[in-house]
Protein backbone atom coordinates (compact mmCIF):
# COMPACT_ATOMS: atom_id res chain seq x y z
CA UNK A 1 0.00 0.00 0.00
CA UNK A 2 1.51 3.46 -0.81
CA UNK A 3 2.20 6.01 1.54
CA UNK A 4 -0.33 8.56 0.45
CA UNK A 5 -3.24 6.00 0.31
CA UNK A 6 -2.34 4.85 4.19
CA UNK A 7 -2.53 8.31 5.23
CA UNK A 8 -5.99 8.85 3.86
CA UNK A 9 -7.02 6.07 5.53
CA UNK A 10 -5.54 7.36 8.94
CA UNK A 11 -6.73 10.59 8.14
CA UNK A 12 -10.34 9.69 7.42
CA UNK A 13 -10.17 6.99 10.68
CA UNK A 14 -8.98 9.63 13.44
CA UNK A 15 -11.44 10.50 15.92
CA UNK A 16 -9.96 14.15 16.25
CA UNK A 17 -7.94 17.21 14.53
CA UNK A 18 -4.72 16.88 16.43
CA UNK A 19 -4.59 13.03 15.78
CA UNK A 20 -4.87 13.87 11.87
CA UNK A 21 -2.62 16.49 12.09
CA UNK A 22 0.42 14.32 13.92
CA UNK A 23 -0.43 11.53 11.09
CA UNK A 24 0.50 14.24 8.57
CA UNK A 25 3.52 15.11 10.19
CA UNK A 26 4.78 11.69 10.86
CA UNK A 27 4.02 11.22 6.90
CA UNK A 28 6.26 14.07 6.04
CA UNK A 29 9.07 12.62 8.52
CA UNK A 30 8.56 9.64 6.67
CA UNK A 31 8.96 11.06 3.29
CA UNK A 32 11.89 13.35 4.59
CA UNK A 33 13.70 10.52 5.61
CA UNK A 34 13.18 8.33 2.40
CA UNK A 35 14.86 12.05 0.42
CA UNK A 36 18.25 12.03 -0.59
CA UNK A 37 20.55 14.57 1.75
CA UNK A 38 21.33 17.51 -0.26
CA UNK A 39 25.55 15.97 0.03
CA UNK A 40 23.96 12.45 -1.80
CA UNK A 41 22.05 14.05 -4.68
CA UNK A 42 24.50 14.79 -7.83
CA UNK A 43 24.12 17.91 -9.79
CA UNK A 44 24.52 18.19 -13.18
CA UNK A 45 27.96 19.59 -12.91
CA UNK A 46 29.37 16.84 -11.00
CA UNK A 47 27.76 14.24 -13.08
CA UNK A 48 29.09 16.09 -16.07
CA UNK A 49 32.69 15.77 -14.61
CA UNK A 50 32.35 12.38 -13.79
CA UNK A 51 31.50 11.28 -17.38
CA UNK A 52 34.42 13.91 -18.49
CA UNK A 53 36.28 11.85 -16.41
CA UNK A 54 35.23 7.97 -17.29
CA UNK A 55 35.52 8.86 -21.23
CA UNK A 56 39.16 9.87 -20.34
CA UNK A 57 39.79 6.45 -18.59
CA UNK A 58 38.03 5.11 -21.36
CA UNK A 59 40.51 6.41 -24.10
CA UNK A 60 43.30 5.27 -21.91
CA UNK A 61 41.76 1.68 -21.74
CA UNK A 62 41.48 1.80 -25.43
CA UNK A 63 44.97 2.97 -26.28
CA UNK A 64 46.30 0.75 -24.45
CA UNK A 65 43.94 -1.96 -25.40
CA UNK A 66 45.55 -0.97 -29.38
CA UNK A 67 48.91 -0.93 -28.17
CA UNK A 68 48.17 -4.59 -26.49
CA UNK A 69 46.46 -5.51 -29.99
CA UNK A 70 49.67 -4.46 -31.94
CA UNK A 71 51.56 -6.32 -29.50
CA UNK A 72 49.90 -9.23 -30.13
CA UNK A 73 50.45 -8.90 -34.02
CA UNK A 74 53.88 -8.44 -33.77
CA UNK A 75 53.89 -11.38 -31.43
CA UNK A 76 51.85 -13.47 -34.35
CA UNK A 77 54.07 -12.55 -37.12
CA UNK A 78 57.02 -12.96 -35.18
CA UNK A 79 56.24 -16.50 -34.12
CA UNK A 80 54.84 -17.32 -38.02
CA UNK A 81 58.18 -16.49 -38.78
CA UNK A 82 60.05 -18.34 -36.30
CA UNK A 83 57.75 -21.49 -37.15
CA UNK A 84 58.65 -21.10 -40.94
CA UNK A 85 62.29 -21.59 -40.14
CA UNK A 86 61.46 -24.61 -38.11
CA UNK A 87 59.10 -25.66 -40.88
CA UNK A 88 62.57 -25.28 -43.18
CA UNK A 89 64.98 -26.64 -40.94
CA UNK A 90 62.46 -29.82 -40.20
CA UNK A 91 62.43 -30.24 -43.96
CA UNK A 92 66.30 -30.02 -44.23
CA UNK A 93 66.69 -32.84 -41.85
CA UNK A 94 64.35 -34.72 -42.91
CA UNK A 95 65.96 -34.82 -46.56
CA UNK A 96 69.44 -35.23 -44.86
CA UNK A 97 68.32 -38.12 -42.44
CA UNK A 98 66.35 -39.43 -45.99
CA UNK A 99 70.28 -39.24 -47.60
CA UNK A 100 72.00 -40.75 -44.87
CA UNK A 101 69.45 -43.80 -44.64
CA UNK A 102 69.61 -44.38 -48.53
CA UNK A 103 73.57 -44.55 -48.12
CA UNK A 104 73.10 -47.15 -45.03
CA UNK A 105 71.10 -49.17 -46.88
CA UNK A 106 73.46 -49.23 -49.68
CA UNK A 107 76.37 -49.50 -47.55
CA UNK A 108 74.46 -52.95 -46.00
CA UNK A 109 73.19 -54.40 -49.70
CA UNK A 110 77.26 -54.08 -50.45
CA UNK A 111 78.26 -55.51 -47.54
CA UNK A 112 75.56 -58.27 -47.80
CA UNK A 113 76.97 -59.23 -51.15
CA UNK A 114 80.37 -59.05 -49.67
CA UNK A 115 79.74 -61.38 -47.09
CA UNK A 116 77.36 -63.50 -49.45
CA UNK A 117 80.84 -63.60 -51.83
CA UNK A 118 82.80 -64.57 -48.96
CA UNK A 119 80.18 -67.34 -47.59
CA UNK A 120 80.61 -69.15 -50.88
CA UNK A 121 83.98 -68.72 -51.04
CA UNK A 122 84.04 -70.45 -47.33
CA UNK A 123 82.45 -73.24 -49.08
CA UNK A 124 84.37 -74.02 -52.08
CA UNK A 125 87.20 -73.59 -49.40
CA UNK A 126 85.64 -75.81 -47.07
CA UNK A 127 84.81 -78.77 -49.57
CA UNK A 128 88.09 -78.22 -50.69
CA UNK A 129 90.01 -78.84 -47.46
CA UNK A 130 86.90 -82.27 -47.24
CA UNK A 131 88.57 -83.19 -50.30
CA UNK A 132 91.84 -82.96 -49.29
CA UNK A 133 91.40 -84.72 -46.01
CA UNK A 134 89.70 -87.40 -47.79
CA UNK A 135 92.20 -88.04 -50.00
CA UNK A 136 94.87 -87.89 -47.20
CA UNK A 137 92.88 -90.36 -45.29
CA UNK A 138 92.87 -92.38 -48.23
CA UNK A 139 96.47 -92.42 -48.29
CA UNK A 140 97.00 -93.23 -45.13
CA UNK A 141 94.91 -96.01 -44.88
CA UNK A 142 96.36 -97.39 -48.03
CA UNK A 143 100.08 -96.60 -46.13
CA UNK A 144 98.86 -98.47 -43.08
CA UNK A 145 97.54 -101.39 -44.84
CA UNK A 146 100.37 -101.93 -46.77
CA UNK A 147 102.58 -101.27 -43.53
CA UNK A 148 100.45 -103.82 -42.60
CA UNK A 149 100.64 -106.67 -45.02
CA UNK A 150 105.04 -105.78 -44.58
CA UNK A 151 104.52 -106.56 -40.81
CA UNK A 152 102.86 -109.74 -41.55
CA UNK A 153 104.84 -111.00 -44.42
CA UNK A 154 107.61 -110.25 -42.14
CA UNK A 155 106.09 -112.34 -38.88
CA UNK A 156 105.34 -115.14 -41.60
CA UNK A 157 108.85 -114.73 -43.15
CA UNK A 158 110.29 -114.92 -39.64
CA UNK A 159 107.69 -117.76 -38.89
CA UNK A 160 108.96 -119.68 -41.68
CA UNK A 161 112.40 -118.94 -40.80
CA UNK A 162 112.01 -120.49 -37.64
CA UNK A 163 110.06 -123.57 -38.23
Amino acid sequence: MTLAFKLYEQVNDATDDRTRFRLIVDAIRELEEGWPRPGEIARGADVRETELRLQKEIEVVRKEIEVVRKEIKETELRLQKEIEVVRKEIKETELRLQKEIEVVRREIKETELRLQKEIAQVRVDLKSTEANLRTAMHRQTVWIIGAIGAVTGLVRLLDWLLA
